[in-house]
């Protein structure tokens, strides 16, 4: 399988495949980009279209790019979902001084808080001021889910990605406590680099995850310590709602954030935050407060 992209060059954004810092056109070799131009109707079209992918990978005809001569952007700009998983590390839950769940706590981060892997992280400060980070391994679904059961979840899954879940604990956790609000706004979703194909990670609950701040290292942690686990989540979650190709699960942050330090540390204008997941990628987005 691959590490799949969406990527821009000259202006034209299209899906590709990324190999030894190589990019290759997925448009040009005849998969499919629907409306988006991006990884959503390669997600949509399942296994038949998954093996085209393969295809098109083992031939690797141009045109391919340089890494360094495209932009990365997110993989799928508007999935129909993003999920949050609140409180699924005890380290976390302990720092956040709240209680350990017995089932998953589940918000949602509206689509339009979806940017890319190296863009700028925004924020008005007249909406908010409290900004924090949270690294997070990224579950894409591959196909419909509704009533799936714990032991048939791992085939719903297309791949995994990296996510930073930006969040005002302001507005999360003060005044009418809005959770949605606190982590939709524009640009609070950056992910990517690339969406890792299942077949290409061993082992989704035996991967580290770390997150810095201008270099300083704030979180680390394997996702060995998620307290729900990825089948558990998409089982979960499909009793009720019906997840479709490309929503995004986030699967909960480790301890380490501003919000549980004793003199919270708050993201300010400039700060570079980098996330990662071994085996998955790395995305870096520069914080910019605006007027």
């Amino acid at each position: 399988m691959a590490h799949l992209v969406t990527f821009t060059v000259d202006g034209v954004k299209r899906p590709g495949a990324l190999k030894n810092d190589r990019v290759l056109d997925l448009q040009a070799a005849g998969l499919p980009v629907g409306k988006q131009n991006d990884l959503l109707a390669i997600a949509q079209g399942g296994n038949a279209v998954l093996s085209q992918v393969d295809a098109a990978i083992a031939e690797w005809s141009t045109p391919d790019y340089s890494l360094d001569a495209v932009k990365l952007n997110a993989p799928i700009q508007h999935p129909a979902k993003v999920i949050g998983i609140g409180l699924n590390y005890i380290d976390h839950c302990r720092e956040a001084n709240m209680a350990v769940p017995t089932e998953p706590v589940i918000f949602t981060k509206h689509s339009t808080s979806v940017t890319g892997p190296y863009d700028d992280v925004h924020w008005y400060e007249d909406v908010c001021h409290d900004m924090d980070y949270e690294v997070e391994l990224g579950v894409i679904i591959g196909k419909q889910a509704s009533r799936v059961s714990e032991e048939d979840a791992m085939d719903y899954v297309l791949g995994y990605s990296v996510v930073n879940d930006v969040s005002a604990r302001d507005l999360q956790l003060g005044g009418a406590g809005q959770w949605d609000f606190g982590k939709s706004l524009d640009t609070f979703c950056p992910y990517g680099p690339a969406i890792v194909t299942k077949a290409d990670v061993k082992d989704p609950h035996d991967l580290d995850l770390s997150l810095s701040v201008n270099g300083d290292v704030r979180q680390t942690s394997n996702t060995s310590n998620l307290i729900f686990k990825i089948p558990a989540l998409i089982a979960y979650l499909s009793k009720g709602i019906t997840l479709l190709p490309g929503d995004l699960i986030a699967t909960g942050t480790p301890f380490g954030v501003a919000l549980g330090m004793k003199e919270p540390i708050w993201l300010k204008d400039g700060d570079v935050c980098e996330a990662r997941v071994d085996g998955i990628g790395v995305i870096r987005n520069t914080m910019r407060a605006r007027t």
